[in-house]
C-alpha cells in the first residue's frame, strides 16, 4: 500500500488538515467527561445551580467546536481520498492502454474492470477512514488512557488486563481472514468475467437459446463469490461480539471495583462517573481499530491487485533510440518470421519471408488457424514477433516509435468495433480535426455514405453501445471508413468485408485503388474472389508460406489453389485451365 500513498502527495495539504481537525475533535471530546464530572462533584453535589449552568454552557461550547473539527476532517478527508481514487483510477487505465494484446491476454477483462472499479473503491475507503478514524482512535484512545489514569491509578489496571485481551482476538481475526479477502475478490473477477461474456455475447446466447445455460454459468460464479464472500464476513462477524464481550466485563469491572471506592468515600461519583466514560472511550477506540485492521486487510488484498496491474511492463514499448519519422512508403518486409503466443506450444508462424512493394495489394489466403491475422499483427506491433525481423521502408519496427508506426497503418479488424458517439465521430475516430469533406470522401470510398445520409440524422446518427443500432455490413463499411480516413501508408484489412455483398465489396475495392493508390494494402479474405486482382496472392497452411504469386501464376502452379478456386467457384479457369 506504500506505493499508492504517492498519489496523496498533490492533495498533501487536504491529507494533513483532515487529521489536524479530528485532533480538534478527539480533544474535545477528551474534555467532556472532565467537565461532567465537574459538574456532579461541585454543581450537583452542592446544589449550585449557577456552576451547573455555567459548565453546561461550557460542555454545549466544547461540543461545537468538536463539530467544526468533525466536519472538517470529514471534509478534507473525503476531498484526499476522491482525488486518490480518481488518480489511481486514471493511471491504471492509462497503463491498460500501454498494454500489448499479449499483456492483455494475461489479465482477463472482467478482472482489469474489477480492479479499475472495486479494487480502487476499497483503497479510496481505506483513505478516508485512515484519515478519519485511524487519527481519531488511536489518539482517543490514548488520551482516554491518560485521563482515566489521572483520576484512579487503581482503576486503571483493569485496561492493562483488558487492552491486551483486544489486541490478541483481533490478531488472531486478522490472521484468519487476510487470505479470504484475496479469495473474495478473485471469485468477484470470475464473476464479472461472465457478466462482461454474456453482455458482449447476448445475440448469439438468444440465437442458440443458450439463456438457461448462461444463468446456471452466471449462477455458479455468482454463488461462488457469495459463499466465500459470506466465508470471509464470518471471520469479522466474529470481532464484534468478542469485542463487546471484553467492553461489557471491563465496564462491570470498573463499576463494582470504582463502587467499592465510591462507598468507602476514596471516590467521587463524578470522577466515577468521567472514569466509566474513558474506559468506554477507550474500548470503543480499540473497537473502531478492530474493524479498521480488517479494512486494512481488505485493501491491501485491492492495493496488491491495483499494483500488480501498474507494475506490469507493457511487451512492447519504444526502443530508447525510437524512430520519428521513418515511414515514407510502406514497403514491408517479413524476414524469416516465427511467431507464437504462449512459449513452449507450437508457433502459429513458422519461418516466413515476405515483401510487399509500396502500393502493392498483398493478398493473404488460407484455412482458419493457417496464422494470417496473427502475421498482419506483427506490422503495427500488436504482437512481436518471437524470431525474425519485420521491416517497414528498411527499418525494424522495434526501432520505429509506436505512435509514428501506428499512425501510419490503417486497419480493420474481423469484428467492427464502433463507440458509443455519433457515425461522424466513429469515423474520425482516427484523425479528430478531419473536415466534413473528408469524412464523406472516406464514407463513399467504404460504400457507406449512401446508407448514412438515408438515415434522419445522417452523420450526426447516434450509435449505441459497439453500434448496435446498425446491420454487420453498415459497421464493416463504417469501420473501413474509419482506417481510410487517416490515408495510411499501410492498410490492413482482416476480413473486413465478410459481411456486405459481392457487388458492395467489388465498388469497395474499386474505390480503394482512387482513394489510396500509393497504400500497401494487405488483404485477408475467405472468398476468392475478393482476391484475384491482387498483386500478390500468399497461401498460407500452418503458419508457413506454401505458394504465393498472381491469380494467374497459381491456377497455373499451385493445386491447393486450385483447389480453393474449384470449391468457391465450382469450374476451372478457362483462360489458365
Amino acid at each position: 500500500m506504500r506505493k499508492l500513498i504517492v498519489y496523496l502527495k498533490p492533495y498533501w495539504k487536504a491529507s494533513v488538515l483532515a487529521p489536524l481537525f479530528m485532533l480538534l475533535e478527539v480533544y474535545m471530546d477528551l474534555l467532556q467527561p472532565k467537565l461532567m464530572a465537574q459538574i456532579v462533584n461541585v454543581g450537583v453535589a452542592e446544589r449550585d445551580l449557577s456552576y451547573i449552568w455555567q459548565s453546561g454552557g461550557l460542555m454545549l461550547g466544547v461540543a461545537a467546536i468538536g463539530l467544526i473539527g468533525g466536519v472538517g476532517c470529514t471534509i478534507y478527508s473525503s476531498i484526499a481520498s476522491q482525488h486518490f481514487g480518481a488518480d489511481v483510477r486514471k493511471d491504471l487505465f492509462r497503463t491498460v492502454q500501454t498494454f500489448s494484446f499479449r499483456n492483455l491476454d494475461t489479465f482477463q477483462t472482467g478482472s482489469l474492470v474489477t480492479r479499475l472499479t472495486n479494487d480502487v473503491v476499497q483503497m479510496q475507503t481505506f483513505v478516508q477512514m485512515t484519515l478519519r478514524i485511524f487519527v481519531r482512535a488511536p489518539f482517543l484512545s490514548l488520551g482516554s488512557v491518560i485521563m482515566a489514569i489521572t483520576i484512579s491509578p487503581r482503576l486503571a489496571l483493569i485496561l492493562a488486563v483488558s487492552i491486551p485481551i483486544l489486541f490478541a482476538v483481533l490478531f488472531l481475526i486478522i490472521r484468519y481472514a487476510y487470505p479470504l479477502f484475496s479469495k473474495v475478490q478473485s471469485k468477484l473477477d470470475g464473476v464479472n468475467t461472465v457478466l462482461q461474456e454474456n453482455l458482449t455475447g447476448i445475440r448469439v446466447v438468444k440465437a442458440f437459446v443458450r439463456s438457461k445455460f448462461e444463468g446456471e454459468r452466471f449462477g455458479r460464479a455468482n454463488k461462488d463469490y457469495m459463499e466465500m464472500a459470506l466465508k470471509a464476513t464470518r471471520a469479522i462477524a466474529i470481532n464484534m461480539p468478542v469485542m463487546q464481550l471484553i467492553l461489557n466485563a471491563s465496564v462491570v469491572a470498573v463499576l463494582w471495583y470504582g463502587g467499592h471506592h465510591y462507598w468507602t468515600g476514596g471516590m467521587p461519583i463524578g470522577d466515577l462517573i468521567a472514569f466509566l466514560n474513558y474506559v468506554t472511550q477507550v474500548l470503543f477506540s480499540l473497537l473502531m481499530v478492530g474493524m479498521m485492521i480488517m479494512s486494512v486487510s481488505r485493501a491491501k488484498v485491492s492495493a496488491e491487485r491495483i499494483n500488480e496491474v501498474l507494475e506490469t511492463r507493457p511487451e512492447i514499448a519504444d526502443s530508447a533510440n525510437a524512430k520519428r519519422c521513418a515511414i515514407r512508403a510502406g514497403k514491408v518486409e517479413f524476414t524469416d518470421v516465427s511467431f507464437g503466443y504462449d512459449a513452449g506450444r507450437d508457433p502459429v508462424l513458422r519461418n516466413v519471408t515476405l515483401t510487399a512493394e509500396p502500393g502493392q495489394t498483398i493478398a493473404l489466403l488460407g484455412a482458419t488457424g493457417s496464422g494470417k491475422s496473427s502475421l498482419v499483427a506483427l506490422i503495427p506491433r500488436l504482437y512481436e514477433a518471437s524470431s525474425g525481423r519485420v521491416a517497414v521502408d528498411g527499418t525494424d519496427v522495434r526501432e520505429i516509435g509506436l505512435d509514428h508506426l501506428r499512425s501510419r497503418i490503417g486497419m480493420v479488424f474481423q469484428e467492427s468495433v464502433l463507440f458509443t458517439g455519433t457515425i461522424r465521430d466513429n469515423i474520425r475516430f482516427g484523425k479528430t480535426d478531419a473536415a466534413q469533406e473528408e469524412v464523406e470522401a472516406a464514407a463513399k470510398a467504404a460504400q457507406a455514405h449512401d446508407f448514412i445520409i438515408s438515415m434522419p440524422d445522417g452523420y450526426d446518427t447516434l450509435l449505441g453501445q459497439r453500434g448496435v443500432n446498425l446491420s454487420g455490413g453498415q459497421k464493416q463499411r463504417i469501420a473501413i471508413a474509419r482506417a481510410l480516413l487517416v490515408k495510411p501508408d499501410i492498410l490492413i484489412l482482416d476480413d473486413s468485408t465478410s459481411a456486405v455483398d459481392l457487388g458492395t465489396e467489388s465498388r469497395i475495392q474499386r474505390a480503394l485503388k482512387e482513394l489510396i493508390s500509393g497504400s500497401t494494402t494487405f488483404l485477408i479474405a475467405q472468398r476468392i474472389s475478393s482476391v484475384m486482382d491482387a498483386d500478390t496472392i500468399v497461401l498460407l497452411e500452418e503458419g508457413r508460406i506454401v505458394a504465393q504469386g498472381t491469380h494467374r501464376e497459381l491456377m497455373l502452379t499451385s493445386p491447393m489453389y486450385q483447389d480453393i478456386y474449384r470449391s468457391q467457384l465450382g469450374k476451372e479457369d478457362v483462360v489458365y485451365g
